[in-house]
């Protein structure tokens, strides 16, 4: 079990588990004395180091494996993506990194029993850890009485998390850091390489929402993780000893640099305007910190050289890529990024542009949090609950996350959770910074210190891009925030001893987790593969008018297949459903197209397109029954709106109840409710009635109000009665008047 160790049982254990005794000489007759084993080297002959790779952070050789099965995943996670669309890419990327998160924690645990078996063994905790363990809890709390399936998605992702800041804090506490640093840089810098690919050579491998989106499908993606690991590659820079390493990683730095600036992404460059300042403040504090030896002028000198010259050749390269040329925002990645900061200081930015956009998300998020300020709308339901607060003017949700994370985290969790723990965590970081700033006044910095540091410059450009994206929730940033916290956490944890018996039930734990992990997965893979299939089936179809009929049914009924198999292994894929359903509908297949429809209403239900979608198809289909339930759910999202009275209209000519049809429409007319729908209905009604007057007002109010539609309008005289003609009047008698 876990036990609480003294300080002295702490330090005890910590020495033997460091390898750290020292041999005992006996003297003649004396008491044994300390000895040392190798003579201290004088200082001219010390190689060429910095101050801060100086610190003596003992390195645990019972972690190293761990250490590097983390750095691999943090490497992999940013940097591998898939070609084509059948998985998506952050699929994949939570995939690897649950995968990593638990195969890291494996390893912890079978270190840990191999070295000190039948032994207690230390494991580190900290009050940080509060912070995704809460979330998680409300999460699985919230699967009783929210969304039951974004809510268990929710608890997922933060016990992954979760457990990601706990092992990194253990490998940290290794002295593994620069392991860390190494697989966070490489990461970055391959994420940089495929975007430096689709902008100087057009790759098209990948999806591309917006290019250069490396392999994040959007650049918005892709530049919030890369300039959150600028901290963290400038501090692995300036522990470099090597002048051979310091050029290639100066040259990489650089290389990351001109990726970010290619995404143009605003608020990731305005970030990195405020954040690399205080970045290169920090490391040129912490410089002497350690008392060793700083770097010479000349190497000093030669790695700003090779790190400006690579910045300044590299970001005047132009693009070759027809799509970013096109945007109009510069061709080379140095223009970009000028033109697109810039573009913030334009007026209609705020009126057309995105940041409208994110405007309109923004409050209605807030009235979501005023409607429910208490429990919040439950974890993960956002999305769900989103269209309700958007105004009777929007049928879709605006986009499927607030574009700001603290803010959709308060409109979830509700003040008490979500704010609470907002509350906490600045709290927290501003403690450490204002700690890390009093300690290195009175001259007590160390390499420990400035990792601290590094990782509160990182949080800082992390918290700026949260407040116009959702990085928190996208596999590489999510990681980045937690190992930014564990350094943070490593400089003050509280240590536990876990007995053998207490290890095997975690490794047991462990492989289960990890078994549910893969089986998940390939779910997912199983999952959105299919419904991707099904949707690409159908394009085929719809780029191919001349199809003979027997391979159009062919293909119909194996893109039908393809969604059932994906719908039903994944009930909640809002997005490739409805993408499915689109299709179905446009290529004739009703009863799939409706399938489709009600499966995300199901999911859904606020969202009034959707609603509307199903009493259009039940309409088509003759269920009368069908179509009266889903148009009562329209009405209670949108009572008066305009399709809402178009749609009951069509319901109640389609179910025998013309004479009430009409009766209302007659009302609406006398109310001066004009819509186009609703008069081609009252024409339609009218002709069928033999109801003149009816008729008649309708064709007298099209013509006023639609006088573009002069040829369909003659046309439509021509067809009616020959004695109603005169009462309608042609439209050049009614262009004035109606």
């Amino acid at each position: 079990m876990l036990l609480g160790a003294t300080r002295a049982q702490i330090i005890s254990a910590t020495a033997h588990f460091n390898h750290q005794s020292l041999p005992l000489k006996q003297g003649n007759g004396g008491p044994a004395k300390l000895t040392l084993n190798m003579p201290a080297a004088p200082a001219s002959n010390a190689p060429e180091i910095t101050a801060i790779s100086a610190a003596p952070v003992p390195s645990h050789p019972e972690t190293r494996s761990a250490a590097w099965a983390l750095a691999i995943t943090l490497a992999l996670v940013p940097s591998l993506g898939i070609p084509g669309e059948w998985v998506l890419q952050d699929t994949l990327k939570s995939a690897l990194l649950a995968m990593g998160v638990v195969s890291t924690l494996a390893l912890l645990l079978t270190s840990a029993l191999r070295a000190r078996c039948g032994e207690a063994s230390p494991w580190y905790f900290h009050g940080l850890l509060a912070f995704p363990a809460i979330l998680c809890l409300y999460a699985l709390g919230s699967m009783v009485w929210s969304h039951s399936y974004l809510s268990g998605a929710e608890a997922a992702r933060w016990c992954v998390l979760g457990v990601l800041l706990w092992t990194c804090l253990q490998v940290l506490r290794g002295g593994h850091a620069m392991v860390l640093l190494g697989g966070l840089h490489a990461g970055a810098v391959g994420a940089a390489t495929w975007g430096a690919a689709q902008f100087w050579g057009d790759l098209s491998w990948f999806p591309q929402a917006a290019a250069p989106a490396s392999v994040f499908v959007n650049r918005n993606f892709f530049a919030e993780y890369l300039v959150c690991t600028l901290p963290f590659s400038a501090y692995a820079l300036a522990q470099l000893r090597s002048s051979g390493w310091r050029s290639l990683v100066a040259l990489s730095v650089a290389w990351n640099l001109v990726a970010l600036l290619m995404t143009g992404t605003r608020s990731a460059l305005i970030s990195a305007v405020i954040m690399l300042p205080v970045t290169l403040v920090v490391l040129w504090r912490y410089r002497q910190s350690a008392g060793g030896q700083p770097w010479s002028r000349g190497g000093l000198g030669l790695t700003v050289a090779i790190l400006l010259l690579g910045l300044g050749s590299l970001a005047t390269l132009p693009s070759s890529s027809p799509a970013i040329v096109a945007e109009g925002f510069g061709v080379t990645p140095l223009e970009r990024g000028i033109l697109r900061a810039s573009s913030v200081t334009r007026s209609e930015e705020y009126t057309e542009g995105s940041f409208s956009i994110r405007a309109l998300m923004w409050r209605a998020s807030i009235r979501m949090l005023m409607d429910q300020p208490w429990t919040g709308v439950g974890a993960g339901a956002w999305e769900v609950h989103i269209p309700r607060y958007q105004g009777v003017n929007n049928s879709v949700e605006t986009d499927f996350y607030a574009h700001n994370e603290p803010l959709q985290l308060l409109a979830e969790y509700g003040l008490p959770v979500g704010g609470g723990l907002l509350a906490f965590l600045l709290a927290y970081l501003l403690y450490s910074a204002q700690t890390r700033w009093q300690r290195l006044a009175q001259g007590a910095g160390s390499a420990s210190e400035a990792l601290c540091a590094i990782a509160l410059c990182s949080l800082l450009g992390l918290l700026l891009v949260s407040n116009a994206g959702f990085p928190w929730r996208l596999a590489s940033t999510g990681a980045l925030l937690m190992v930014a916290l564990a350094m943070l956490a490593c400089a003050n944890p509280r240590a536990y001893l876990a007995d053998t018996a207490v290890l095997r039930v975690g490794l047991l734990v462990t492989g289960l987790a990890g078994l549910v992990v893969v089986v998940v997965s390939a779910l997912a893979f199983v999952a959105e593969s299919s419904i991707v299939r099904s949707v690409q089936t159908l394009n085929l179809i719809m780029k191919t008018p001349g199809m003979p009929p027997a391979e159009q049914q062919r293909l119909q009924t194996e893109a039908w297949e393809w969604l059932q198999k994906g719908v039903g292994i994944h009930p909640h894929y809002r997005k490739l459903t409805a993408q499915a359903a689109d299709r179905f509908a446009a290529t004739g297949n009703l009863e799939a197209a409706l399938w489709a429809q009600d499966s995300i209403a199901a999911s859904r239900p606020y969202v009034p397109d959707v609603r509307a979608n199903q009493v259009l198809l039940n309409v088509a289909l003759h269920r009368p029954a069908a179509a009266a339930e889903a148009l009562a759910a329209l009405s209670a999202l949108q009572a008066d709106s305009p399709r809402t009275r178009a749609l009951d209209i069509l319901l109640m000519r389609h179910t025998g109840q013309s004479t009430a049809a009409a009766a209302k429409l007659r009302n609406y007319f006398a109310k001066g409710v004009i819509q186009y729908d609703l008069l081609q209905f009252a024409l339609a009604i009218g002709l069928e009635n033999r109801d003149m007057e009816l008729a008649a007002t309708a064709y007298r109010l099209w013509v006023h109000h639609w006088p573009q539609d002069r040829q369909a309008q003659w046309a439509r005289l021509e067809a009616a009665p020959a004695d109603w003609r005169a009462a309608m009047g042609t439209p050049d008698s009614n262009a004035t008047q109606p």
